[in-house]
């Protein structure tokens, strides 16, 4: 599409970081610090890391156990990080002990924003649990540790734009892109860890079509590779812009890839092709429903 564009220099730069996470906790912290301080070095303001940056347990005990909660160690040097680095922060998937894990013994799937001083200013609970089995992928079942969140997160103002917060599987619900875009999201954000089956099938397709109908950039990154003996990642982090292009990808292996976020580019597309304003919610209003 032929439209006019900022300087590039001038626009705001983000970095997209993709790991190979295993239940090791510390190895895991120094492989994406790594990635953050290569990412602040290069000027990005805000750095994305995958679901599960934290680690993926062997098993359901092993992931509870291995759990902290918000305001635990991990957190915290993840806040001291961004402060360091001066950079903003989306990780992607903490394993979060709530406030009700006395009473459950379940933890949230928690999709954290830390601006550049280390404080948290958002937090997002993952709300569709990924309970699928895919044949050749191996059954999962998010639910027998994870609780779903209850709300959805207001877009939050961040250097790069306004960014709405979701998790992997979300990105298989329009009704949430649309949600968030319509609250104001110029950003759309899947940190991920998708399957070795689905991941060729699906990925690309599905983030390509929420950044297209919402009018939105697409940030995604994901896990790679072999965590442990039973489970492997799809990687192939990416940023798609809102015109449906695919502007920045990583490699094979744990790495980073960089784009620049144009919102002048962002809001002619919404110009030119105003869908947003063509909706038709008495025909369509509750997406909800099963089918019946």
């Amino acid at each position: 599409m032929e439209v006019s564009s900022s300087t590039s220099w001038e626009l705001p730069l983000v970095a997209v970081c993709q790991v190979t996470s295993t239940p090791n906790k510390q190895e895991n912290f120094k492989t994406c610090a790594e990635l953050v301080l290569e990412a602040a070095r290069l000027g990005a303001c805000l750095a994305f890391l995958p679901e599960a940056f934290d680690f993926i347990a062997r098993n359901p005990a092993e992931t509870l156990q291995l759990s902290e909660p918000l305001d635990g160690d991990l957190l915290g040097r993840y806040s001291q990080l961004a402060r360091e680095c001066g950079i903003w922060l989306s990780l992607g998937g903490f394993h979060e002990r709530g406030q009700d894990w006395e009473q459950t013994q379940k933890i949230y799937n928690c999709h954290v924003l830390l601006n550049n001083k280390g404080l948290v200013v958002a937090t997002y609970r993952k709300t569709h649990l990924c309970d699928v089995e895919i044949p050749g992928q191996g059954p999962m079942r998010e639910s027998n540790s994870t609780m779903p969140g209850t709300i959805l997160e207001p877009p939050i103002s961040t250097p790069a734009g306004k960014v709405g917060l979701a998790i992997c599987y979300d990105m298989r619900f329009p009704e949430l892109s649309l949600k968030l875009a319509q609250a104001g999201a110029e950003i759309l954000t899947y940190p991920s860890a998708f399957g070795s089956v689905t991941g060729p099938a699906h990925w690309e397709v599905l983030l390509r079509a929420r950044a297209i109908e919402s009018q939105c950039y697409v940030i995604a990154a994901a896990q790679c590779g072999r965590h442990h003996e039973t489970r492997t990642s799809y990687g192939h982090s990416m940023v798609v812009d809102p015109w449906g292009t695919v502007v920045a990808s990583c490699s094979e292996g744990p790495g980073l890839c960089l784009a620049r976020i144009d919102l002048n580019f962002l809001q002619q597309i919404r110009q030119h092709l105003p869908v947003f304003q063509h909706r038709r919610p008495d025909l369509y209003g509750n997406l909800g429903q099963p089918l019946s």
